[in-house]
C-alpha cells in the first residue's frame, strides 16, 4: 500500500510539469476501462466529456482522466493522452477505430509563474511516466501552479499542489487524487484550524476568509480563477449510477476541508472510477464514506506536501 489512489487495482498515475512556468498535468490511467461518474459543483468549471460520464449514455467506461493546469487551454493536453492510448489499441471500439474516452478538468494557474499551459506533448509525457506504484505529491503535475486562499488576490495566497490518499475496506480499496486550487482556506476538520489560505499583507498571518466574507469582503474577490478538481476510484464493481453517486458524495471531503467551497468563483469537479478488479462483499454506503475521508486526506496532503514557489509560501506543516 502506498496510501495513494494507485492502491486501487487497475489505476496508474503520471505527472508532467514545467516548474519554470508553474503549470502541468496529471493523468489517471485505467487501461482496461472503468465505470465513470462525475459531479460538478463549482460555478466556474473547465471540463471535457463530463456529459458522457453521467447515467443513460451509450459509453459507460473511461480509459483515463486528465487533470490539468492552464485553464481552458490545458484541456488540449487530453489530445496527448488520447494519442498515447490509441497507439496501444486502447479505447471504445467504434468499429473503424478504437476511441479512447478521456474526461478531464482544469484549474486556473495562469496568475502564478508564466502564462503557459500543458499541451498535447505534456499530456503524452504524463502517460509515459504513469505508474501503479508511488505517486509524487505537492508541487508536481497539475499541482505545479496550484494555490489556495485568493480573497486578497493571488499575491496573498498560499502555495498548494496535488495530494492523494487511500483507504482499505475489507478487500476493497478506495483512493483519491486531488488538485487543490481553491478560492477558500484549507482547514483541519478536527479543530477548524487554518493550515493554508489567504494571508494578511501585514504580518503574513492567515485571514479567515469565511469571516471576512461575512463582513462583505466578497466584493473584492479575485475573479473566477479557482477550482479544486480530482478523481476518486475504487476496485469494486459499480454501475454507472453508483459511480456517479460516489462522485457526488465525495464532495463532502472538500466541504470538510475547504472553506468556503463550491463558490461562484470555483469550478469544483470530482470524477469517480470503478475498475471492478476486486469481487466480494461491499456496500455503497461504506464506499461512499471512505471516498469522503480519502478526499479529505488528499486535500490536506496537497497543502502539507507543497513547497514554496512563485513567490508564495507553503502552509503549516504540523
Amino acid at each position: 500500500m502506498y496510501d495513494a489512489i494507485t492502491d486501487v487495482s487497475g489505476i496508474e498515475v503520471g505527472h508532467a510539469e514545467d516548474m519554470e512556468a508553474l503549470t502541468g498535468c496529471s493523468v489517471v490511467l485505467c487501461r482496461e476501462g472503468a465505470a465513470v461518474g462525475v459531479d460538478v459543483r463549482g460555478a466556474a468549471p473547465g471540463t471535457r466529456e463530463t456529459d458522457l460520464c453521467r447515467p443513460a449514455t451509450l459509453v459507460e467506461k473511461a480509459h483515463a482522466v486528465l487533470l490539468a493546469g492552464g485553464s481552458a487551454f490545458g484541456l488540449n493536453a487530453a489530445a496527448g493522452v488520447m494519442r498515447f492510448l490509441w497507439e496501444r489499441g486502447i479505447g471504445y471500439d467504434a468499429g473503424v477505430a478504437k476511441v479512447p474516452i478521456v474526461p478531464g478538468a482544469v484549474i486556473f494557474d495562469l496568475a502564478l509563474g508564466q502564462v503557459a499551459w500543458p499541451d498535447e506533448g505534456m499530456g503524452y509525457e504524463a502517460c509515459r511516466r504513469a505508474s501503479s506504484e508511488y505517486v509524487p505529491q505537492g508541487c508536481v503535475g497539475a499541482g505545479a501552479g496550484a494555490s489556495v486562499g485568493k480573497l486578497l488576490g493571488p499575491g496573498q495566497a498560499t502555495k498548494a499542489g496535488i495530494g492523494t490518499a487511500s483507504i482499505k475496506i475489507g478487500g476493497i480499496t478506495v483512493g483519491a487524487l486531488v488538485v487543490l486550487n481553491a478560492f477558500g482556506d484549507v482547514v483541519r476538520p478536527e479543530d477548524g484550524r487554518i493550515v493554508a489560505g489567504a494571508r494578511s499583507p501585514g504580518d503574513g498571518s492567515f485571514v479567515d476568509t469565511v469571516r471576512e466574507l461575512q463582513k462583505g469582503a466578497g466584493k473584492a474577490a479575485f475573479g473566477a480563477t479557482n477550482t479544486t478538481i480530482g478523481v476518486v476510484a475504487t476496485d469494486a464493481c459499480l454501475t454507472v449510477e453508483q459511480t456517479n453517486h460516489m462522485a457526488k458524495v465525495a464532495h463532502d471531503g472538500l466541504a470538510r476541508t475547504i472553506r468556503p467551497v463550491h463558490t461562484m468563483v470555483d469550478g469544483d469537479t470530482l470524477f469517480a472510477l470503478a475498475t471492478g478488479k476486486v469481487s466480494g462483499e461491499w456496500d455503497l454506503l461504506s464506499l461512499a464514506a471512505a471516498a469522503v475521508y480519502a478526499v479529505e486526506r488528499a486535500v490536506l496532503n496537497a497543502v502539507l506536501l507543497a513547497t514554496p514557489a512563485g513567490g508564495l509560501p507553503s502552509g503549516l506543516k504540523e
